[in-house]
């Protein structure tokens, strides 16, 4: 038996459960590709910020995010191949957009989870 508070003190599984959720969380299944993606502050930071405008030029996203131009080319390229951004090219110039919104969801819901923990952290204080 273990002496720590934060784990069970006897092994008990309700096979019922068990099975339900072996089979449930199959669908998380490829999911951790995105939060990897997700997981450097430099794409976060782009993706938030194209998540707020229709398209941005990646002279545009390298000065936001404060970096190279090169720099900010190798993580938007990470992303286009990802599936997460698109570009176009206008003249000298390429511009991205998201390709789909739905993952500015998965910030904007991480942006609020921070929210709430700023305030009960304040709370505790």
């Amino acid at each position: 038996m273990s002496n720590k508070k934060d784990v069970c003190d006897i092994f008990f599984c309700d096979p019922k459960i068990v099975d339900r959720q072996k089979e449930a969380v199959k669908k998380t299944e490829g999911l951790a590709s995105i939060f990897k993606l997700l997981s450097d502050d430099t794409r976060l930071k782009i993706v938030y910020a194209l998540s707020q405008e229709k398209e941005l030029c990646v002279c545009e996203i390298a000065t936001i995010i404060g970096s190279s131009i090169a720099t900010a080319s190798h993580h938007l390229r990470l992303l286009r191949n990802m599936g997460v951004a698109k570009y176009r090219r206008e003249g000298k110039l390429a511009y991205y957009s998201l390709k789909d919104h739905d993952i500015s969801q998965i910030i904007n819901n991480a942006l609020k989870l921070q929210e709430k923990e700023a305030i009960l952290n304040e709370k505790r204080e």
